[in-house]
Order: C-alpha cells, then sequence, then structure tokens
C-alpha cells in the first residue's frame, strides 16, 4: 500500500502524462498541483514510486513514466469509473439512431465510440450457434440473390444475402422457409444443422431435394468464420503521437489483422459483466503489449452475446475510455432488447 500522498503524486505523473507523451518532472509536479510540497519532495516520492515499479525514467535526466503497473494502480484505485462520459448523451442518441439489423448496429457503434474516443474500436459479432431459431424468411433478391432474415427467440435478427446458386423461384424460397420454420423452429442452430444431415440420410424421395436445398440455405444464412470482428479507427490512432514510429504502426496494423487472436481475447472479455481493462504487458498478443484494451460484453436480455471495445496506447485517458465503452456497450444491450 501506499499512503495519500504517493497516491496524489501518481495521480499527478499519470494524468500528465495523458495530457502530453513527455517525462514527468518533479518540477512540473510542483508547480500545476498545490501539494504545498517542494520540489525535492515531490522527487522523493517519484523515487519511491519508481521502486515499487509504479514509475520508470526512460532516461537519467529526464523525468518519470507511469508503468503498467502504475497504470494498474490508477485505474483500480484512484480513477472513479462510475463517472459518466461528457459524450454520453451523443453516443446514445447516435447509436439509437443507427438503422439496420444487429451487425449492422455493432458495426455502427464501433465507429461512433471509435469517433469520440479517438482511439480504434473493436467489436465482434454476435455468435447465433447457440441461440434458440425462432424463424426464417427467404425473399428471392434479382435473379442471383436470396435475401435471409433470420429470427432468434432472444430476438436476435440477422439479415443476409446470400448467392442463389440453384435458381431457386419464390415458391421454392417459401417452401424451404415453411420447412424450416415448422420443423425446427425452438430448436438451437447449431443443433439444427445436425439434424438436417440426419433427415436428409432418411429421406430417399423427393422430399431429399428440398433438405438438400434448406441445408445449403440454412448454412449459408448461419455461417461464421468464428473471427467476425469489425474495427474502426485506424487513421485515428495512428495519428497520435504514440505511433509517429513506422515500427508501431506496422505492429498495430499486424496485432488488429490477426482477427482470430483479437476473438480470442474478445470471448474471454465476454464472460465478465463489467468493462475490462487490458493494460500493455497483460495482453496475450505481442503486438499488442505496448497497447492497452478496455472493452465490456453487450448483451440480449442479460445473456452476452458480443464484446465491444477500445485499443490505445497504454497512456489511454482510462477515464473517458471506461466511461465510452461503459455507455456503448449498455446502449447498444437496451438497443438489442428492442429488437
Amino acid at each position: 500500500m501506499i499512503d495519500s500522498r504517493s497516491k496524489r503524486v501518481l495521480l499527478a505523473v499519470v494524468e500528465s502524462y495523458i495530457d502530453s507523451p513527455e517525462p514527468v518532472g518533479s518540477r512540473y509536479v510542483t508547480k500545476k498541483y498545490e501539494f504545498g510540497l517542494s520540489s525535492a519532495s515531490i522527487r522523493n516520492i517519484m523515487a519511491d514510486l519508481e521502486d515499487l515499479g509504479l514509475l520508470m525514467q526512460p532516461h537519467t535526466s529526464a523525468g518519470r513514466v507511469p508503468t503498467d503497473m502504475g497504470y494498474r494502480f490508477y485505474v483500480e484505485n484512484i480513477l472513479n469509473p462510475s463517472d459518466e462520459a461528457e459524450c454520453s448523451e451523443q453516443i446514445i442518441n447516435r447509436i439509437k439512431s443507427a438503422g439496420g439489423d444487429v451487425d449492422d448496429l455493432v458495426q455502427e457503434t464501433t465507429r461512433i465510440i471509435s469517433t469520440f474516443s479517438h482511439y480504434l474500436a473493436v467489436a465482434s459479432l454476435p455468435r447465433t450457434e447457440n441461440s434458440t431459431f425462432h424463424k426464417i424468411e427467404l425473399i428471392r433478391y434479382k435473379s442471383d440473390r436470396i435475401v435471409v432474415m433470420l429470427f432468434t427467440d432472444e430476438g436476435i435478427i440477422k439479415h443476409k444475402i446470400i448467392s442463389n446458386d440453384m435458381a431457386l423461384k419464390q415458391p421454392d424460397l417459401s417452401r424451404i422457409a415453411s420447412y424450416l420454420n415448422s420443423r425446427f423452429s425452438g430448436m438451437k442452430i447449431s443443433d439444427i444443422r445436425v439434424r438436417l444431415i440426419k433427415e436428409m440420410k432418411k429421406q430417399k424421395d423427393e422430399c431429399d431435394l428440398m433438405i438438400s436445398r434448406a441445408m445449403d440455405i440454412f448454412g449459408d444464412a448461419t455461417s461464421q468464420s468464428g473471427d467476425e470482428v469489425f474495427v474502426s479507427g485506424f487513421k485515428e490512432v495512428v495519428n497520435l503521437p504514440d505511433f509517429s514510429d513506422i515500427d508501431k504502426i506496422k505492429k498495430l496494423y499486424e496485432a488488429i489483422e490477426d482477427k482470430h487472436a483479437i476473438v480470442k481475447i474478445l470471448d474471454r472479455i465476454a464472460e465478465d459483466m463489467d468493462v475490462q481493462v487490458i493494460i500493455g504487458s497483460e495482453n496475450q498478443i505481442d503486438d499488442l503489449k505496448n497497447l492497452s484494451m478496455v472493452a465490456a460484453s453487450y448483451k440480449d436480455h442479460e445473456r452476452p452475446v458480443g464484446v465491444i471495445g477500445i485499443i490505445g496506447p497504454t497512456r489511454m485517458d482510462y477515464q473517458s475510455a471506461i466511461a465510452i465503452v461503459d455507455t456503448a456497450s449498455k446502449c447498444l444491450s437496451f438497443m438489442l432488447r428492442r429488437q
């Protein structure tokens, strides 16, 4: 434990470094903050914080900067996570005015939090395989496309356009939709695929072709790569002074291109109900070890279905980032309940 005076100095160093990516000296802290302490006293406290691993001195003649441990202490012990973002009302209004299906809503929310945070925003799409199938609607679109609308009992609506390789007419599509709805409503989507294969093996008459077509369409409609992630704001984040080095930009790009690794991180976050903060070296992806992530799950009727978050430098404005992500995830959850 550190005393209240040391906490105040640590807070001053972290917030000063967040404001400007320059090492923070004791004279600067003395002038900016009214601690009633001399520059020498502040310097001694900063040295003690360095001994504790909360600050580091990048150069012998320079001031101090927070370490990952220092940021962690700051996030857990000093800042007030209950504070609302200044832009909360704007974020809520923008999300509520977003149209389209669930995928469109999540994608637009990703853009919104990137715009307001000025960091990179990421979001995983809702996984449908564990959802309960309610009904499907199939509409012929032009000659080579099918518009699919998939409804789950949880309220999630998936809107997708798939290819019509079999040149099916609207009556054919209506029969297939009727078959799927009458046979499988109330079943888990992942179980339906297995059931269709079993029915294919049983049927040896004219129904065989319809089941085959139903299986193809249902498979296309519910297919997910497992790595479906929206990323927004690359231009926003690379304009920060933290990315003046081209190698850092390259590492960031490589990290967000590894969608499978990003999904694994987001899936772990989805298991927790609160906003999660992953700082620097706590990241399991090497290319993210100089970055921080603030993320939270969004829910459909209290069931986590995806994660939305922010990626930025370790000196990110955690107070603002946590508030923005918390606001966006709660509003997105509210919108899903309404669908």
